[in-house]
This record gives C-alpha cells, structure tokens and sequence, in this order.
C-alpha cells in the first residue's frame, strides 16, 4: 500500500541486506517514522511494546527476529533461546507461536553455518506469502461488496464497519479485515468505513484511519458504542472485522469490543464478517472462550491517553482519577454462531469446524 505515493510494507529488509526495518507504529497517526531492527532483543521489544502489532506481522516480525539471533548466533541452544524469548512476546495472537515452529523446523535440521541464510530466506517467505494470502482475502471479501451494492442505487456507498485496526498495518501487506474494501475501492465500488476509535490504544482512530486516509478510501471515525446506534438506522451494511486466533470450530478472538459489535449485528441482522488468513486458525483448540489465552496489558493503556496539542506536540494525560484501580482485557472471543462468514485465502466459509475444514483439509487433519 502506498503513504504518499510511495508503496510500503510493514517490515523489510535494510539496504545492508541483513538488518530489519518497520514503520514504528506506535508513532502514528502523529509521525511516520522507519525503525531498524538489528538484534533479538530488538525485534523482541518491537512485537511486545506494539511497534509492530497485528498477528500476521507479529508472525512475519518474529520469523526476522529468529533470523537476526542466528546471524549473531547460529548456535542450536541459541535458536531455542531465541524462539522462547520472541514466543514470551505476545500470549494471544497464534500466528507468534506458528511462526515460530515454522523456523525452528527449518532451521533445526541445519548445520549451524547455514543457518543465518536460510533463517533471512524463511522469514522472507513468511513476509511473502502473507501478501498473497491477504490479497486473496481481498478478492473474496470484495466480491460480498459487490454484491451488496449491487442492490444499492447507483452511487450509493456499501457501509462497512470495522473495529481496531486489521488493514495493511497490521499485516505486511493489504491487511485482512481491510483488504476486501480496498480491492473494493481500487475497482470503483463506492465505499464507505465506521472506523471504531477502538479503546484503550485507539487503533482505530489512529491506524485505520490514517491508512484509508493515505489511501483515498471515503470513512468516518466513531466512539466505540456507536455502532449499534448505526446498525438500528440501517446505517451498516455489513461489518467485517480480523482475528488473532480463530479456533478449529469457528470462535473469533479479537481486540476487545469485538464481541460486543458482533451482538449488535446479530440483534439488527447485518452480516458480521471475519478476514481470516489461515495461520491464524489454532486447530488444537475448540473452545475459544475457555482456551484461548487473553492478554492483560498495563493499565496505563486505560488511565492514560496520548495526543497532539494545537502547538504541535505529542502529550500524554492522565484520564482516570488517581488512585482508581484499572483492567485491560486486550481481547475478547466471538462465538462462532455470531459469525456470518469467514473470508479466507480460499474462499468465504461458515464458521464451524466443516466449513474451515472444507477449505482446508490439508491443514485441518494435522490437529
């Protein structure tokens, strides 16, 4: 995708050709700044502190990070050390852990001297192959927003809702739950995106925003609790949200507040849509609210808030009063019969352990 004119991923390799830089995320919408990433506990500290976040980049980011441990190291302890400590990073998202048992596959068999080179060239195929897979998502996605407008008048924008920030930011190319409306807008479907603000760390109003603004792409944030108020009016015409695990019978987790999006589409009878790149599927689970770990992240992300004054600076102010305890839940778990369809790489399938395991039964009997 473009910011400026000028095409970006999310994470390449430096013009040295061995260290990593990514687009600092947690400098946005507020500055566009590149990071270089030149060691593990680099890359460690980019996944865990939200520099990169998204589960296919975290995936993608964790497949250079084992890369850049066996380039100082090539060692067979170290490439275990350096899994553990890039797996510790993030408990939720799947594509982390999948990732990650991808290289040391690869990798373990290796002599220690042709590690580093295959470790790059592994990491690179991870990063490339989420492309396509999230550029399939598009096409699939694109194809129910066309269908859907092609039962609107002529000129009239097929409203889509979504929640946190599942676009190209949070993969390496395209995004997921975005990819349909930007293959959409690209074709001339007339479009039209309810960006959720997406409490506690704003990512919607800061990166979903600002990506379909570089982009071109006609959309309106909102507070958290409006979607409902939309759906009642028959402001929505479909939402469609990502995943950072979806388990083998269809549950959906995703940045908190999803859940809540998902009843209110149920109760106004508009499709709720997941973008669903299959490294994300957890086939060794089934039931999401119970086995699927949930992130609890520092309180801060809640009493505490980061913006830009009129004079230009960035400023952090406190919200809450002090002394007042906080949560911070970072996902919540959407029960499959609450999902229309999940759009995947392969096609749009029902939600439940026969319509994924039609899709992929290569994948599915490896559980």
């Amino acid at each position: 995708m473009k910011v400026d004119g000028v095409p970006y991923r999310t994470i390449w390799l430096a013009e040295d050709g061995w260290s990593v830089e990514i687009i600092d995320q947690t400098r946005l919408p507020h500055a566009f700044a590149i990071l270089r990433l030149t060691n593990l506990s680099e890359a460690a500290h980019a996944i865990r502190s939200m520099q990169v976040r998204g589960a296919p980049l975290i995936g993608a980011a964790a497949g250079y990070g084992v890369a850049l441990a066996m380039r100082a190291d090539p060692g067979s302890s170290h490439l275990a050390e350096a899994c553990r400590v890039l797996l510790a990073t993030r408990p939720t998202a799947v594509n982390l852990r999948w990732a990650l048992e991808r290289m040391e596959r690869r990798l373990a068999p290796l002599d220690p001297a042709a590690r580093a080179e295959a470790a790059y060239a592994e990491a690179g195929a991870i990063a490339d192959e989420d492309v396509a897979i999230c550029a399939a998502i598009g096409n699939h996605g694109a194809a129910l927003i066309g269908e859907i407008a092609a039962g609107k008048a002529p000129g009239r924008p097929v409203k889509v809702l979504t929640h946190c920030n599942a676009g190209w930011l949070a993969a390496v190319d395209w995004g997921t739950a975005l990819a349909p409306i930007y293959r959409a807008h690209d074709d001339g479907i007339p479009v039209h995106v309810w960006v959720d603000e997406t409490r506690p760390r704003n990512q919607g109003a800061s990166l979903t925003a600002w990506e379909l603004g570089r982009h071109g792409v006609p959309h309106t944030v909102i507070v958290d609790n409006a979607g409902g108020h939309l759906m009642q009016h028959g402001d929505v015409d479909l939402c469609i949200v990502g995943t950072d695990r979806t388990t083998a019978t269809g549950d959906v987790c995703n940045k908190i507040g999803t859940y809540l999006k998902a009843l209110a589409a149920f109760d106004n009878g508009v499709p709720f849509y997941v973008g669903l790149p299959s490294p994300t599927i957890d086939w060794r689970i089934e039931d999401g609210i119970r086995q699927i770990p949930i992130e609890q992240r520092d309180g801060r992300e809640v009493f505490e808030i980061a913006g830009r004054t009129a004079d230009g600076v960035v400023e952090t102010v406190a919200l809450t009063p002090e002394g007042s305890p906080v949560a911070n839940y970072a996902f919540d778990v959407t029960p499959a019969r609450l999902v229309t369809g999940l759009i995947t790489e392969r096609g749009v399938c029902p939600a439940s352990r026969d319509g994924l395991a039609e899709l992929f039964p290569d994948l599915s009997s490896r559980r």
